[in-house]
């Protein structure tokens, strides 16, 4: 098992704070420290999915059931959701994706860039709430203020997880 980061951890804690006891997640690099933490709490509902858009339908589920989640994905893996978010924008049920990004800080990888740089106008333009994070020191605040809103407006919302934090990816990772 891979122990969390430091940020990771806070945003497990975010999640357990909203009572979010499904998460949702195509497997990433960047999210493997909360995903391993969310496996190992036997509360905690994880999904491994085969493309993110089937987050969006599992979490509407879930959510008509009474229960809360979140969707972990990978930026490039936005852009395969823009036509399922209608469905969190019509049926305005909560919706909390956490993305960590690439095509930004040091990518090594071009078919990332286009994405990357477009990922934040996208989900704006497709209703979603937006914030971005940089800093290990502001993950818990923020991704406390995306729940919130999520839960309690019955909102949309994204946390961008730059590059930065996570730093630039290389072959090996």
């Amino acid at each position: 098992m891979n122990e969390p980061a430091s940020w990771q951890q806070d945003i497990f804690d975010v999640l357990m704070d909203h009572d979010m006891r499904m998460v949702a997640y195509v497997p990433d690099a960047g999210h493997i420290g909360l995903i391993d933490a969310c496996q190992s709490d036997p509360d905690v509902t994880t999904v491994p999915l085969t493309t993110e858009e089937e987050g969006i339908a599992l979490l509407s589920g879930a959510w008509l059931g009474g229960a809360r989640g979140a969707l972990l994905m990978q930026s490039s893996g936005a852009g395969n959701c823009m036509n399922m978010l209608s469905l969190a924008k019509v049926c305005r049920f909560p919706l909390l994706m956490l993305i960590t990004m690439r095509g930004q800080w040091g990518e090594f990888n071009p078919w990332q860039v286009p994405m990357g740089q477009t990922t934040a106008e996208m989900l704006k333009l497709a209703g979603v709430i937006t914030f971005g994070v940089d800093d290990g020191g502001d993950v818990r605040d923020t991704v406390g203020a995306a729940a919130r809103m999520s839960v309690h407006g019955n909102a949309a919302t994204a946390v961008l997880i730059s590059q930065r934090l996570l730093g630039a990816k290389t072959f090996g990772n």
